[in-house]
């Protein structure tokens, strides 16, 4: 769906330079004419680029086409808050996004995942090799390094608040005007294509008509406990399942630079939250008795990709198109690798900013990458959470199942370096009679077990793709 190649006068008033902003500097307002063709060459100018949300998928993204060679701006309304947010993150993200170690408040390298019954498993103590561990960071600093990067490379950050979004035809190639607050004053600005990075509840999604999609809660509180304690979670954080902390999710505690995060999410039975988040501090009241609780988050989650990503010169990242995983509610790593993919693919499109792009440039290049690459992961874990996460038949199956060691290794090096862990045939057959003989023990019937069923051959599927890779 090329879009027509239609050459307008593109008027737009700058926005205030960050320096202006901090200083309360209101620049007059200049008006500046240009002119642009889709799909053809710029004249005297660089593409331009919006990028609305600073969190992961919208630093990443801003990253990626300023230092391509795209005229780029990143808003973001509250750069001193972040969303809540477990802290975990795979490995191989600290090379893959350089991520400095002095971000890192723990490095986990023992879990524990206990059942409904309490059946405590340790994982990761046995299997987790000696330079592996799991990263856990306060999304604040994460957030923060990300954007001070972006504008390092180029993007030019805007403190502000984005009130409405002014569309042309979506085969037009006249700019999209957004209209913002720096201040409580009003300003515009005029670009011809807008990436989306505003999160679960995003203004962008609603504006492209992208479609509604299911959406979890996240709740959390973050507890500074007395030192004795503190030590206990030292590098170890905690999973818990059980229809008392979640009925679709699972619980947890994971290890701060001072504090833990305890917290629960749920898609099902969002009104009840704050009854999980108590079950949650029932579980582990012992462990956390005498912490005092320092901040209290909350906050919509993807549950599925949006049915829309991309329209017009629209491209939406991260959670604002849904892109958390199931089973393991992870979104940090893939919010950036979205963003960073969209960033590429519009400097690749644009030849380095100077021609402008179309919707087919944004599928081509991005959607269809992402979903060649991530699609597959995505439904697996959709229908593992299915299986497991169900009843509390299917939690004691699963708990089962995490003591074993193969699982283990096979899950660390999927989550750790996100690729399909190779793994053994005979070690893979062995696994798969075990995880039925779990369910039988468990007395997991019906529609679990048929889950069960498809979610096996969607492994085998998916682990036959890498070999023939």
């Amino acid at each position: 769906m090329a879009a027509l190649a239609l050459t307008h006068n593109l008027h737009f008033t700058p926005t205030l330079p960050l320096k202006a902003i901090k200083q309360h500097q209101q620049p007059k307002p200049k008006t500046l004419t240009i002119t642009a063709t889709s799909s053809s060459p710029l004249s005297g100018r660089k593409l331009r680029a919006a990028v609305i949300g600073g969190g992961p998928a919208g630093s990443s993204a801003a990253e990626a086409l300023a230092a391509g060679g795209v005229e780029t701006f990143l808003f973001e309304r509250s750069p001193s808050t972040a969303k809540p947010c477990g802290g975990a993150i795979p490995l191989c993200m600290i090379d893959e996004f350089s991520i400095p170690l002095h971000l890192i408040d723990r490095h986990v390298t023992r879990m524990k995942i206990i059942s409904p019954s309490n059946l405590t498993v340790d994982f990761g103590s046995k299997t987790l090799k000696s330079h592996e561990f799991i990263p856990m960071l306060r999304r604040e600093v994460l957030d923060s390094f990300l954007r001070s990067r972006a504008q390092s490379n180029g993007a030019q950050f805007i403190t502000g608040l984005v009130t409405d979004i002014e569309v042309p035809d979506f085969l037009s190639s006249k700019p999209y005007v957004i209209h913002h607050t720096i201040n409580n004053c009003k300003r515009s600005l005029a670009v011809d294509l807008i990436v989306g990075a505003d999160g679960a509840n995003s203004r962008v999604a609603k504006i492209i008509n992208a479609g509604n999609y299911r959406c979890a809660i996240a709740f959390q509180e973050r507890i500074k406990l007395p030192d004795e304690k503190m030590e206990y979670y030292h590098n170890l954080a905690e999973m818990y399942v059980g229809n008392d902390v979640s009925p679709d999710f699972y619980a947890w505690v994971f290890p701060k630079c001072d504090h833990v995060a305890v917290g629960t999410g749920t898609a099902c039975a969002r009104r009840d939250i704050k009854v999980y988040q108590r079950g949650i501090r029932e579980r582990v009241k012992e462990k956390i008795k005498g912490g005092r609780v320092i901040k209290v988050e909350a906050h919509p989650i993807p549950e599925q990709p949006r049915p829309r990503r991309v329209r017009g010169r629209v491209a939406l990242v991260g959670d604002a198109a849904g892109y958390v995983t199931k089973c393991s509610g992870e979104g940090i790593y893939f919010a950036a690798k979205s963003g960073r993919m969209c960033g590429e693919a519009i400097v690749k499109a644009s030849e380095g900013g100077e021609r402008m792009v179309s919707e087919e440039d944004l599928r081509r290049e991005y959607l269809r990458e992402w979903d060649n690459k991530y699609v597959n992961t995505f439904r697996f874990l959709d229908l593992l959470q299915r299986v497991f996460y169900g009843s509390n038949v299917g939690r004691e199956a699963l708990v089962e199942l995490c003591g074993d060691e193969y699982v283990q290794r096979m899950t660390f090096d999927s989550y750790l370096y996100k690729k399909m862990a190779s793994g053994d045939r005979w070690d893979d057959v062995k696994l798969v009679l075990n995880t039925f003989g779990s369910f039988m023990r468990c007395k997991v019937v019906g529609r679990e077990m048929e889950a069960l069923k498809l979610s096996l051959f969607s492994f085998s599927m998916a682990r036959k793709k890498v070999e023939w890779m």
